[in-house]
């Protein structure tokens, strides 16, 4: 098994998410389960290869979400772990409030 690499820790979170390879045209329609500042793990029908760059876009009920990144780790069957490469201030703000909300344990908004 790999040694835990993260930056940051994961929280229990649950969201909508749609995964879009840079050079895809359909997105990946999926469900957050874990979300960081610097990542999230997506529970999806079908994986990207490791190192894909992606833009992610995760909706709540009162807020959204968008980032590019890319295919950190792949579960096959489960899913894929994404890591955030690039964020605008706006969403930064919006994950920051996911984060504190999912660390104090309320991170499962309605969806």
């Amino acid at each position: 098994m790999e040694q835990e690499r993260r930056r940051t820790p994961r929280y229990p979170f649950t969201a909508h998410a749609e995964v879009l390879e840079a050079q895809g045209k359909t997105p990946i329609k999926c469900r957050v389960s874990e979300l960081s500042l610097n990542g999230c793990f997506v529970i999806a029908p079908t994986t990207l290869e490791k190192g894909t760059p992606v833009a992610v876009k995760i909706n709540t009920e009162n807020d959204f979400f968008e980032a590019h990144g890319s295919v950190a780790y792949i579960q096959p069957d489960e899913g894929m772990g994404l890591m955030f490469l690039e964020t605008k201030p706006y969403f930064l703000n919006v994950l920051k409030k996911w984060v504190l909300a999912a660390m104090l344990g309320k991170g499962r908004p309605s969806v």
